[in-house]
């Protein structure tokens, strides 16, 4: 069996942003993962006002489990549990915690490197996008507020990519 060195993951949006759509695929590099998203569909940019929470930028996490169910429709994909943190560190550390997604027109696209994990290491989890920019600091989860869009990441199986 050869090791998993691609995955993919196909975001779909929830009942409070169905219009999200996109792709996020995990490469193994010598010395880590390049991610690489590419998202439609964001609801653009609004600052928070009157004690309401902003809209965007857009969280951007790897969650414990591969489970997108919608659940609540009001506070959908809590069956994906917490972000993904296999080695307990404090958030904004997290093996799961991204960079925040930027809505340009509805569109963002987004490339990291990471050497916190392998790609096989993230193979059926989900990777979410939340109503809110992550601030890194409040714990457990950076008050990224609601769950927008879910995709479980899956291993590519073809030699095309």
């Amino acid at each position: 069996m050869f090791p998993v060195t691609m995955a993919i993951a196909h975001l779909k949006g929830g009942p409070l942003a169905p219009q999200i759509f996109g792709t996020v695929i995990f490469r193994d590099l010598p010395a880590g993962v390049l991610i690489t998203a590419q998202v439609y569909g964001l609801p653009p940019y609004q600052p928070g006002q009157n004690g309401t929470e902003p809209m965007g930028p857009h969280g951007f996490h790897i969650h414990e489990k591969g489970i997108c169910l919608i659940g609540n429709p009001e506070d959908p994909f809590l069956a994906a549990g917490a972000h993904w943190n296999p080695y307990n560190q404090p958030h904004g550390n997290h093996a799961g915690d991204l960079p925040v997604l930027f809505s340009n027109n509805g569109y963002a696209f987004m490339s990291v490197f990471t050497n916190k994990f392998k790609v096989q290491d993230v193979i059926n989890k989900a990777i979410i996008i939340h109503q809110n920019p992550d601030d890194y600091r409040t714990q457990p989860a950076g008050n990224a507020g609601k769950r927008l869009a879910c995709g479980v990441i899956r291993p590519v199986t073809s030699s095309f990519f």
